[in-house]
């Protein structure tokens, strides 16, 4: 697994401080695996998200909707958070909380917490669309992560995650037909992440339809797309740059003669400078600022993808993994400072990290 070079030692109360370049290694995996560990089995605070059909549903508990997903404040960051801890165990088997991580792990992946999981979807007025489609691609995702595993462990977790997974590619399935427009907010809805973590998946599965699907929707909605305003990136919360999502969708979906022209004609000088300006975080206590910090992230990972794809002698090849280092290392000593960003930056950190 490549490891990207960073800068980072830690201090004895356990948050990061920058130093000299050295690569992700199990101290550092240590620290930002106690992230999720914390997270995953606390209910409160909590973000439910849930649309009531009446009293009764209204006042059910995060874990009487979610019997696995309740912790991390919301759905969505628990499954990231799941997904985290299984990567982490797959590339640092001897971890030193190992058995903590197995019994968080062992607690969620019963099959019958899933079966329930996959019965939210459908059983309510709107919950077919709860957590459409960021939700979606990080449980494909955690699907994904389990069942590239030959390990034992990590298959009976992979067979018991299988109802859920079933339920949300059967879900996606339906709805990508009938998505006309795509959602290009910087935060959970956008279509380009989803799609993206989504084509993985497909490929991973083996699914040409689901796959065959994908590349005509990302064709149909970002094919054409020139000039893209970049340059009024970011808004106030956002954790993605929707240009960049679309354009790492699009470097794998195009081959690299057409995504480099693509490319050519994608972003325009002023819109290169925003991108790679780091985002300011004015308060990290500000549970919406604080998605900024996660957009330097994401930023990170969509650069050092798009990077593989373009020419040697394309400056902007060189450019983006030295911005991304840059977003890496500002940002990874603010993963620990408050619930806001700690219960789910470390997961897009570790992403960053481990799977570009």
């Amino acid at each position: 697994m490549k490891k990207h070079l960073l800068v980072l030692s830690i201090c004895c109360t356990g948050i990061f401080q920058v130093n000299a370049q050295i690569k992700l290694n199990q101290d550092i995996a240590l620290q930002l695996s106690r992230a999720p560990l914390h997270c995953i089995p606390a209910e409160f605070p909590n973000k439910t998200s849930h649309l009531a059909d009446a009293p009764a549903d209204a006042r059910l508990l995060p874990s009487e909707l979610h019997p696995v997903f309740y912790g991390c404040l919301d759905w969505h960051s628990s499954v990231h958070g799941h997904w985290m801890l299984v990567r982490l165990l797959q590339v640092y088997p001897d971890l030193p909380n190992k058995d903590s991580i197995i019994n968080v792990l062992n607690n969620s992946f019963q099959l019958e917490k899933m079966q329930l999981e996959a019965q939210y979807f459908g059983k309510y007025t709107a919950s077919q669309n709860y957590e459409r489609t960021y939700g979606w691609a990080w449980l494909l995702k955690l699907d994904q992560a389990l069942g590239e595993s030959q390990d034992p462990v990590f298959r009976k977790w992979h067979t018991a995650l299988q109802p859920l997974t079933e339920k949300i590619v059967g879900l996606w399935k339906a709805y990508l037909p009938k998505q006309t427009y795509p959602n290009r907010t910087g935060v959970h809805p956008n279509t380009a992440f989803g799609l993206d973590f989504a084509l993985d998946w497909a490929l991973f599965k083996g699914d040409k339809v689901f796959e065959k699907a994908i590349r005509e929707k990302a064709r149909y909605f970002y094919g054409n797309n020139k000039n893209i305003p970049a340059y009024l990136e970011p808004d106030g919360s956002d954790f993605f740059s929707p240009s960049l999502m679309a354009a790492t969708l699009m470097s794998k979906v195009l081959d690299k003669k057409e995504f480099r022209t693509w490319f050519k004609a994608y972003y325009s000088k002023e819109s290169l400078e925003r991108i790679c300006a780091l985002p300011t975080v004015s308060d990290r206590n500000d549970y919406q600022i604080v998605h900024l910090d996660g957009l330097a992230f994401s930023r990170a990972w969509c650069m050092r993808t798009i990077a593989k794809h373009l020419e040697s002698a394309n400056p902007l090849k060189q450019k983006f993994v030295s911005t991304s280092d840059f977003f890496l290392e500002k940002t990874l000593p603010q993963v620990f400072s408050g619930y806001g960003g700690e219960h789910w930056l470390a997961s897009f950190a570790i992403y960053a990290l481990l799977e570009t």
